[in-house]
Formats: C-alpha cells, sequence, structure tokens
C-alpha cells in the first residue's frame, strides 16, 4: 500500500513541477523517486529478513535491513546531488515559473500524505519490531516537513516575484536532503560493522543492575550485534568458583531470561561463566561466602564502561575509574 500510495504522490509532485517548472517543486518530485524505489527495495528486504535461519545463515536474514538502509541513503545522496546541479543550471540558463499557487496547493497535499504515511509506517514498525519499516516511515515523516520547507520557498517565491530565489531553495532542500541520505548511510554502515551502540546496550546494562543477584558478581566483555530486529548478546559473568556445573547453568538462564523480558526485541544470549578471583571479593555480594579472602568493601554500579571491557572488575581505584583485571 505504501509503494503505491508513493506512487501517486510522485505524480501528484511532478505535475506540480509541470505546471510551475519551479526548480524547488522538482526537488520534491525527484526525492520522490527515491522513496518509490527504495519503498519496493525495503518491500523485498521485508520478505528475506522474514525468512527463519537455515545452514548458510545460521544468524538469519536481519542484516539485508541494514542494506536496505544503506541503498535508500545513496539514492538520497544521488538525487541531493541532482538537486542541487540542476539549481546551479538554473542560474546560467534561467526558466520562467509560473502558476506558483497551484504549485504550493499541490505540495501541501503531497506533504501531508508523506508525513501521515511515515506515521503509519512507524507504528506499524513497533508493532512487527521492523528496522526497514521504522526508517522508512521516519524518512516519510522528513519529507513532509522537507516539503513543507519548499511550501514555504514557494509562498516567498510567489510573493516577491524574484524567481532566482527558485534556484537558491532548491540548493538548500537539495542540501537538506543529503543530510538525510547520509544518517541512512552512516546507519546502515554501523550495523554491517556491528558497531557499538549505547542507545540499545545502556538499558539493557542498566535492567541487569537493577535485578543483579549476589552470585552475579561482574558482569563483562558485553557485546550486542543486531540482525534485524534480533539482537545478538553474549557476554561474560563472574560467578562463585566453587559453584556446580547445575548451579552456574541455572544462574545463566536466570540472566538470559532477565534480558529477554525487558527488550523490547527477540533476544539470543550466549554467556560464558567466569570464576571468581581473590580480587573479587572486595566487590562481592555473596553474604555467605565461606571462602572469602577479603572482606566486602563496595558495590560496583555496573555502567556501560565497565560492562563493554573485556576485565572482571575490581577495586583498585585509578584517578576515579575502577581498575579492571583480565579474566
Amino acid at each position: 500500500m505504501a509503494v503505491v500510495l508513493g506512487v501517486f504522490i510522485m505524480m501528484v509532485k511532478f505535475a506540480a513541477y509541470y505546471f510551475t517548472h519551479s526548480n524547488t517543486i522538482l526537488t520534491d518530485a525527484l526525492e520522490a523517486i527515491v522513496n518509490i524505489v527504495a519503498g519496493a527495495f525495503a518491500l523485498y528486504s521485508l520478505f528475506l529478513s522474514a525468512k527463519p535461519k537455515d545452514l548458510d545463515h545460521p544468524y538469519g536474514h536481519g542484516k539485508i535491513e541494514f542494506l536496505s538502509a544503506g541503498f535508500e541513503g545513496v539514492l538520497i545522496l544521488i538525487a541531493s546531488l541532482l538537486i542541487v546541479w540542476k539549481a546551479i543550471l538554473g542560474f546560467v540558463h534561467p526558466e520562467p515559473v509560473a502558476h506558483m499557487e497551484a504549485g504550493a496547493a499541490l505540495i501541501v497535499v503531497t506533504g501531508l500524505g508523506n508525513f501521515f504515511l511515515g506515521l503509519y509506517l512507524e507504528r506499524k514498525a513497533k508493532i512487527y519490531r521492523s528496522l526497514i519499516l521504522e526508517a522508512d516511515g521516519k524518512h516519510l515523516q522528513t519529507d513532509g516537513y522537507i516539503s513543507l520547507g519548499i511550501l514555504i520557498g514557494v509562498v516567498v517565491i510567489w510573493l516577491t516575484d524574484m524567481p532566482v530565489l527558485d534556484n537558491v531553495f532548491a540548493i538548500l532542500a537539495g542540501l537538506y536532503v543529503s543530510i538525510t541520505g547520509y544518517k541512512l548511510v552512516r546507519k546502515s554502515l554501523q550495523g554491517i560493522m556491528d558497531e557499538t551502540d549505547a542507545d540499545i546496550i545502556n538499558p539493557i546494562v542498566a535492567d541487569l543492575n537493577q535485578h543483579r543477584r549476589d552470585p552475579w558478581i561482574d558482569v563483562h566483555n558485553l557485546r550486542v550485534i543486531q540482525y534485524g530486529s534480533t539482537l545478538h548478546i553474549d557476554c561474560h559473568v563472574t560467578m562463585p568458583w566453587y559453584y556446580t556445573l547445575e548451579q552456574t547453568h541455572t544462574q545463566i538462564d536466570d540472566v538470559a531470561e532477565l534480558i529477554n523480558t525487558h527488550s523490547e526485541y527477540p533476544v539470543e544470549v550466549f554467556i560464558h561463566p567466569d570464576p571468581c578471583l581473590p580480587t573479587s571479593c572486595p566487590l562481592c555480594l555473596m553474604k555467605d561466602c565461606k571462602v572469602r579472602q577479603h572482606p566486602f568493601e563496595k558495590k560496583v554500579e555496573w555502567n556501560f564502561d565497565n560492562a563493554i571491557v573485556n576485565r572482571k572488575h575490581q577495586l583498585r581505584e585509578i584517578h576515579g575509574i575502577f581498575d579492571e583485571k583480565k579474566g
């Protein structure tokens, strides 16, 4: 439905350009082509990412969502370059603009259409936990704001009767569109390269910190990889060295269950248990430990910085920062 509506919006925008010959309105029309091509690729990506895991793709097919976002971003950047180039040519070979009032009316229609379509896709993204729908929804809402800016430009050109402003507003709109494209490409590369995402890790660490149990002496080397709407998390949890395999496995299951309970995404959790060391004693919360070698001193609050480092936590403090011993 989104693709069909996108085609209709594109036709209306090109009709507005046909009536006005305005480069500013052409900016909006070229962006509409990007929306349709990107929407079609996103539709295919949704189909592919929904396929179950197989022997060739043990983590599923969710990474296609980042490729889809990158593809859309590249198209937007290309469109922005064409927009700016067309506007520069407009200074050299100016064309008269006309019927700006009709163009303004059509821009209002298409801008509202994009904005509400974006809201609809973003609502569906929350239901289906789809990164593709979320990215497309936010992009379309951004298009709605861009249309508002173009509408203001068209009205100014109409009221001032200064056609040269058409090229100026077109260049400004093209540069603004390029920012959207850059952000999409950047997000795509972040996902493909598995860049550490504090926005995902911080809530996970906060939940673990809030619901921590005494045997969970520390959590470190925490890493998160995103595959579409699924998160893959692995980490090390330091536990009492004297725990049996059964006791350790029970605690690991409880950590995994806690992460899944509080995450808005489906999560695969892989936990490596580490035995505690004497340096763990000053921060260990175990009250009935019979092999404690040092008295308890201080509870360490888990945070982004000490959770992602591949070291056991300890209380030797240097310059106000908790030093950590490799585990």
